[in-house]
């Protein structure tokens, strides 16, 4: 790789480094070709990217975005897969690893956050976006539907006294 193919390497890397909201890093030794495109599938359905870098071009690359922190990660063949959702990500990462030994997740960041394996993991056992948005509808429309239901309880109440009473006389006359 010439020195302008890695320089642009680099600032790629970087700009990804700096849009994404949870950067994951992996031991990969051992994966097959196979293994490594199932992963970029499962990675791609879930909203991330998977990279290969050479670590010193990733440890490069950290610098300036935040995440220099997670550069001790970086020993060995390692996997870098970040994304903008940090839950999706994670699950989809943590899922992947119980299925397939040779994908051992070594930590990863998200901000000025370090995250050890079992911080990823944690993380990965957060309800998505999606789900807490559904969770947050039903909150607020539930006490909606309580004030409907009670607002509509004197007055229908009201009506079947009357017409209970109603019913008393037409049986009485």
């Amino acid at each position: 790789m010439e020195r302008a193919e890695k320089r642009e390497l680099v600032s790629a890397l970087n700009a990804q480094f700096r849009a994404a909201g949870v950067v994951v890093v992996a031991g990969y030794a051992g994966l097959t070709v196979a293994h490594m495109s199932a992963l970029r599938g499962k990675m791609r359905g879930a909203g991330g990217t998977v990279k290969v870098a050479k670590n010193r071009l990733a440890k490069l690359a950290l610098e300036g975005t935040g995440l220099e922190h997670i550069g001790g990660l970086f020993k060995g063949p390692t996997v870098i897969i970040s994304a903008k959702d940090p839950v999706a990500v994670t699950k989809a990462a943590t899922e992947y690893a119980k299925v397939n030994d040779k994908f051992v997740i070594l930590g990863g960041g998200m901000g000025k956050t370090s995250l050890d394996p079992n911080g990823v993991k944690q993380l990965a056992s957060l309800p998505s976006l999606d789900e807490l948005r559904a969770k947050l509808a039903g909150l607020i429309n539930q006490p909606a539907a309580k004030l409907a239901s009670m607002v509509n309880a004197p007055g229908s109440s009201l009506a079947r006294v009357i017409q209970a009473r109603a019913d008393k006389d037409q049986t009485a006359a």
